[in-house]
């Protein structure tokens, strides 16, 4: 009775046994992605330099490379879709501002993974949010847009999700082609008008 009671505890403390040994195994051995996305990081930095390489018909690049003061080793592309001289005079953000926008992310492939055309709680496909809370590349893009400004914003990946892995669709160092328009800032005074003294 003995000896079956003691294969019986035996057999039931080997999967714990067995986990333990797999956890461990797993804690020796992290996913090394730098090396594992080599090529795909190779290629979203390469159309990244394709797209700064760009011209129009003029000769003129076709793409704005922005760099944010506050960070001289970040930069993004831009390309403004709308005529800017109609916006100037518009607000922009600050980090600190709540934004409205409305937005489509695909991969450097063409492959959407993320949109707010579904999006309802602020109006008709807007996402609204703190703009410091969303990726780097994002606060650069929308600190130098105005609002009714649409562009296209190409960001690499060390100011967007960097190495994580993020679903199947957005890889490990995955460079960000996003379509914005912004749409507002809620909360934003407005400047009171004093009527003329007359």
């Amino acid at each position: 009775m003995k000896k079956i009671l003691l294969w019986a505890v035996l057999l039931l403390s080997l999967p714990c046994v067995l986990l333990s040994c797999e956890d461990k195994k797993d804690e020796e051995e992290p996913v090394n992605y730098w090396e594992e996305y080599a090529e795909w990081r190779k290629n979203n930095q390469s159309f990244y330099e394709e797209k700064y390489a760009e011209t129009l018909e003029d000769g003129s690049l076709k793409y704005t490379r922005v760099t944010p003061s506050w960070d001289a080793d970040a930069t993004i592309l831009m390309r403004w879709y709308n005529d800017r001289s109609l916006t100037q005079d518009a607000p922009k953000p600050y980090s600190t501002s709540y934004v409205d926008v409305i937005y489509e992310g695909t991969t450097y492939e063409g492959e959407v993974f993320d949109d707010s055309f579904d999006m309802t709680a602020h109006g008709d496909g807007i996402y609204r949010s703190k703009l410091s809370n969303n990726i780097k590349g994002w606060v650069i893009a929308l600190t130098n847009m105005h609002v009714g400004d649409h562009c296209e914003i190409i960001i690499p990946y060390d100011c967007g999700y960097g190495g994580s892995y993020t679903s199947d669709i957005l890889l490990p160092y995955s460079t960000l082609v996003f379509d914005v328009k912004f749409v507002g800032i809620p909360g934003l005074e407005k400047p009171v008008h004093k009527p003329a003294v007359q």
